[in-house]
Order: structure tokens, then sequence, then C-alpha cells
């Protein structure tokens, strides 16, 4: 019979005290194992302490990282614009170069590098697929100067182009438009 988690005995044979002594022991080994258990189980998570060094860390890191990434949409819409300028400015280039050192009148519009052209019974270009547009104010439309002073006018771009005379330099403009961007 059990009582209070005590093992019930068996008195059977010679060395009955040691039987005895060995189902006690037996007995306790089992309680105490019970014991161990509950608190294994209650061990298995995280304590709340753990938890908030854990939240502090990751704020720390975090407040770490931020200000590299706070820039990276402008820096990557400059990074934009400068690739997209080179292309241009490599175009008109070639465009130079297969029209006997001519510019381009971007003035009016981009067929000129859009547009196949013809030159000394030669069919040339076309230089880019469709008319830029600029990253910082989704404008195509380009005005004439040489970038020394504000546009004119709200334009996507200012060509120094002054009648086919100028240096054929390609610029973009800021988010109003009339500011030239910096190259």
């Amino acid at each position: 019979m059990r009582a209070c988690g005590v093992a019930e005995n068996h008195w059977t044979g010679v060395g009955r005290g040691r039987t005895r002594a060995r189902a006690v022991g037996q007995n306790s080994e089992a309680v105490m194992g019970w014991v161990a258990k509950s608190r294994k189980s209650n061990r298995g998570g995280f304590t709340l302490i753990e938890i908030l060094i854990v939240v502090v860390i990751l704020g720390i890191l975090g407040a770490l990282v931020y200000p590299h990434f706070a820039n990276a949409r402008s820096e990557a819409a400059d990074k934009a614009a400068r690739t997209q300028l080179q292309s241009l400015r490599s175009q008109i280039e070639m465009y130079k170069v297969q029209h006997g050192g001519a510019l381009p009148d971007l003035i009016t519009n981009w067929n000129p590098l859009v547009n196949a052209t013809v030159f000394n019974g030669k069919t040339v270009g076309p230089y880019i697929p469709r008319a830029p547009k600029n990253g910082f104010n989704n404008m195509t439309n380009v005005v004439d100067g040489d970038g020394s002073s504000p546009a004119s006018s709200s334009a996507g771009f200012v060509y120094d182009y002054a009648s086919g005379s100028g240096t054929g330099k390609l610029m973009a403009t800021n988010g109003d438009g009339t500011t030239i961007f910096p190259q």
C-alpha cells in the first residue's frame, strides 16, 4: 500500500533490510526525478530579462545601422541620374561622329536621337529607344543653356546647343526643373 509517496515495503526472504532500503531508495529517486523533471519543464522558455536584453541589443544594432540607409534613396536617385546623363552624352557624341561633327537639335524634341537619320546617303541611328525622362522631376523637355545659370523655364534637361555652335553638353535639372543637377 502507498501512503504519502512512500513505496510499499516487500519483506521477502533473506536480506530484507537491504530490500527495504532499496525500495525506499528507489522511491526517493523517483520522487526526486519527478521534482527534477518538473523544474526542467518550467525552465524550457526564456525569462523576461533575457528577452528584454535581446530586444535592447537589437535596438542598439538598429540605431547603428539606420544612418547608413537613411540617405539611400537620394543616393540611388543621384547615381541613376549620373548614369543616365553619361549614357545620353555618349549617344550625343556618337551622333556627332556619324553626322560630321554636327550637334543633334534636342531643343525641339528628342527625334534626332530616337529616330534613324540619313547622313551622306547612309542611314544611322536610332541612338536611344525613347525620349529620356529626368528621374528627379519626370520631365523630358530640353531647354538651351550652358549650365552656368538656372534653366530659363522648368525643364528636365539643359543642353548647350546654341543653334548648333554650343558644346553639346547635356545636363539634368533637380526636382524644381530649373536648378542644374551637380555634375
